[in-house]
């Protein structure tokens, strides 16, 4: 059974930065593609990053190219979203979702996993 386990959000001021996490077990993650996404009050979740566990290969939304980076630490089956240059609009339920391919893909019908989220709050 597939687990994602996110940590890492909390409230921060604009400009500053956050880091979240996700933790992956239930089966091997080798031929996946990891995404992240976020859903801000009264709007649809968006894609925000996605990398590959065998290359590493990664894609940014636009809205968060150059502020965001997308990691991976295949010992620890771990995701990472490092977070800088946080603006208010960042807020947001962030989410880490499994895609069983090795192709990264944005639509969220797309991944088979999710996980619960983790709230990131950035004021102004």
């Amino acid at each position: 059974q597939v687990q994602l386990v996110e940590s890492g959000g909390g409230f921060v001021q604009a400009g500053g930065s956050l880091r979240v996490s996700c933790v992956a077990s239930g089966r091997t993650f080798s031929g996946a593609t990891m995404g992240w996404f976020r859903q801000a009050p009264g709007k649809e979740r968006e894609f925000v990053a996605a990398i590959t566990w065998a290359f590493g290969t990664t894609y940014y939304a636009d809205s968060v190219k150059g502020r965001f980076t997308i990691s991976r630490d295949n010992a620890k089956s771990t995701v990472y979203l490092q977070m800088n240059s946080l603006k208010p609009e960042d807020t947001a339920i962030y989410y880490c979702a499994v895609r069983l391919a090795p192709v990264i893909r944005t639509v969220e019908d797309q991944y088979a996993y999710w996980g619960q989220g983790t709230q990131v709050t950035v004021s102004s």
